[in-house]
């Protein structure tokens, strides 16, 4: 994929609705698959990237085939490129790479990925991982790390994104943080 900039979502009610909306997302425009699964309650996740015009025509088609069963979609346009390795879990850092930690939890699995998005933006810190709702009661999850200053810039940045939207469940910044807190993560 030449353009992978912009990450698109579809969240839907149902898990045949989920497939359906998926291979329509798939056969619309050209987007790379980032993931698709069941999430809890029984509920369809679908998150693709690619250019922003090739996700926004995607998710409109995912969201068409959803027939009643749509929760939410999302187009985030020019990510951050941090976000993608970090949604798909493929942030490689040994331990001692790893300074303070960094952790803001949403309601909504698909707000997660902006938030993140935000975070990185706004300082020198690395995207651990990005969790999408999965076990964890549909929520999201991004962990980062980097030196405690721009933990802290990315956590304020991230949460009160979370914040305008009403759907911040948490956030936390470790200034110091024990290895072993990290060894599930990296």
């Amino acid at each position: 994929m030449a353009d992978l900039s912009s990450v698109g979502l579809v969240e839907v009610t149902s898990i045949a609705f989920g497939y359906l909306a998926e291979d329509a997302m798939l056969k619309t425009a050209s987007v790379e698959l980032l993931l698709a699964r069941t999430i809890c309650a029984g509920k369809y996740l679908v998150v693709v990237g690619g250019d922003v015009a090739s996700v926004e025509a995607a998710v409109e088609a995912g969201a068409n085939a959803a027939e009643g069963s749509l929760i939410e979609k999302r187009v985030i346009p020019h990510v951050h490129p941090s976000v993608f390795p970090a949604i798909s879990m493929a942030v490689d850092l040994s331990p001692d790479q790893t300074k303070a930690l960094g952790v803001i939890e949403t309601f909504s699995a698909s707000s997660i990925i902006e938030v993140a998005d935000a975070a990185a933006k706004t300082a020198a810190v690395t995207l651990i991982r990005i969790h999408l709702a999965m076990a964890i009661g549909g929520k999201g999850l991004v962990l980062l790390t980097g030196d405690v200053a721009s933990v802290e810039a990315a956590v304020i940045a991230g949460a009160a994104m979370a914040g305008e939207e009403g759907i911040l469940a948490g956030q936390a910044v470790i200034a110091a943080p024990s290895k072993d807190l990290f060894r599930e993560y990296i």
